[in-house]
């Protein structure tokens, strides 16, 4: 009888902790319409021949505002810029002096940038993810959110969050490579310069149009 108690009473905590991820995430959909923050992502390829996998790290700064802006601005070990306009997203190749030009409402769909920038609510993602609350973990609360699009590049994305606070994506491609971006220093509702999603082609750069 005690066990039997005891085994209802870990499912109870269990589901009250794993609805907490989906709150998190409305909570956060309704009250954060911008946000600048620094990142640190490593990325985990999937290991080959008995091999450990392969780790590589990269930083930079974070900012978003929605609808359907963002900036990604890596720093280390090699200076790239993903920019997202409302328009046109725009990446950005300091090494190769390359641009990639891509219609946005083609490019974004399914992928993480849509959970954190262009979708405007909870119920607009549904469109494009099932949305699932997982137990919470390293003090975050999480959402599971898979595309309903099978042809993508993309398996699964993990949303954490630190009560309505973003604190860290994990994204699993359909190659197995998996990455894990933490978000640290973040400012919400931060005052955004319009500057700051006005992508200018470096001068002599090349301009590939997708």
């Amino acid at each position: 009888m005690k066990k039997t108690i005891t085994a209802i009473f870990i499912a109870v905590c269990a589901s009250a902790a794993s609805a907490d991820g989906l709150k998190s995430l409305e909570t956060f959909m309704q009250n954060t319409h911008s946000a600048q923050a620094e990142f640190t992502q490593e990325v985990t390829a999937p290991s080959k021949n008995g091999q450990a996998p392969r780790v590589k790290t990269s930083s930079g700064s974070f900012a978003f505002e929605r609808p359907g802006q963002f900036r990604f601005d890596y720093k280390k070990p090699f200076v790239q810029t993903i920019v997202a306009d409302g328009k046109t997203l725009w990446l950005y190749d300091a090494d190769l002096n390359q641009v990639t030009e891509r219609a946005q409402a083609k490019a974004l769909g399914s992928t993480p940038a849509a959970l954190l920038a262009s979708a405007p609510n909870l119920q607009a993602l549904t469109k494009d993810f099932t949305l699932e609350s997982a137990p919470e973990q390293d003090g975050l609360q999480w959402v599971h959110a898979t595309p309903k699009a099978k042809d993508g590049q993309l398996q699964s994305v993990r949303v954490g969050l630190r009560g309505e606070q973003l604190a860290a994506l994990e994204i699993l491609d359909s190659f197995g490579q998996r990455s894990m971006i933490r978000f640290d220093k973040v400012q919400a509702n931060a005052a955004l310069p319009a500057s700051t999603f006005d992508f200018k082609v470096p001068q002599g750069a090349d301009v590939l149009k997708q």
